[in-house]
């Protein structure tokens, strides 16, 4: 059943640590129950409350407890760290409710970190093309896009940027713009302080770092609507 968001368990992080240093599907089936009710319930709740939320506030982003949710085991096929679980839950809430779509809200509960996001996470040729000719051609639309996040105490991360201008782009001079179009990724991130997901109160940071990230998803909506 679903239920309003009240917290994570008192004992979701050191479940973490205690699975970070088994990392052996025995010990996680012996403690399975743990894992349900301190961190894999409150997480489902945390997305539907979200969910709620985020329709009230008309952000256009919704997820659900079986879609939204990405899966503590790892996937170890390739890779030649073969531990069988992640550090961390997360989900994705969207426009649609897959984790498919582009113009997400992401939240990350971990034992690095723990952080939310509002991303253009890797867009598709088109779209990722769309919008850095909309950086060039619209500048101020752009610009504006910036100051609202700036003035919002967010910004663009540069994470994954390409060190040279992409084919077509070469002759931008401006130099807030000929970094912008090497973005693979256009996103912003907030981190959430560990201490407060143990409280109902987490859902309204989150709600507040995502309406003033809304410039951000408002500027990828308007490209999304003309690319293709």
């Amino acid at each position: 059943m679903a239920g309003a968001f009240k917290g994570f368990g008192d004992k979701a992080i050191p479940f973490l640590k205690a699975l970070d240093f088994h990392q052996s599907r025995e010990w996680f089936q012996e403690n399975r129950g743990l894992y349900e009710s301190e961190l894999h319930e409150p997480f489902c709740d945390l997305v539907e409350t979200l969910t709620e939320r985020f329709a009230t506030a008309g952000l256009g982003l919704r997820g659900d407890r079986k879609k939204s949710l990405f899966r503590i085991n790892r996937d170890v096929r390739f890779s030649k760290d073969k531990r069988p679980y992640n550090r961390h839950l997360s989900a994705i809430l969207s426009p649609d409710g897959t984790k498919m779509e582009q113009g997400v809200f992401y939240v990350h509960i971990g034992l690095e970190r723990s952080f939310a996001g509002v991303a253009w996470w890797q867009p598709g040729p088109e779209l990722l093309q769309a919008m850095r000719k909309t950086i060039v051609t619209k500048p101020a639309a752009f610009r504006g896009m910036v100051s609202a996040l700036k003035k919002a105490r967010l910004e663009l991360e540069t994470e994954g940027c390409l060190k040279r201008a992409p084919r077509g782009f070469e002759d931008v001079a401006e130099a807030d713009l000929a970094a912008a179009v090497r973005n693979r990724h256009f996103y912003v991130q907030q981190a959430i302080d560990p201490a407060t997901i143990h409280s109902p109160a987490l859902v309204d940071n989150l709600v507040d770092f995502t309406l003033r990230a809304k410039p951000l998803l408002d500027w990828g909506r308007a490209i999304q609507g003309k690319a293709g």
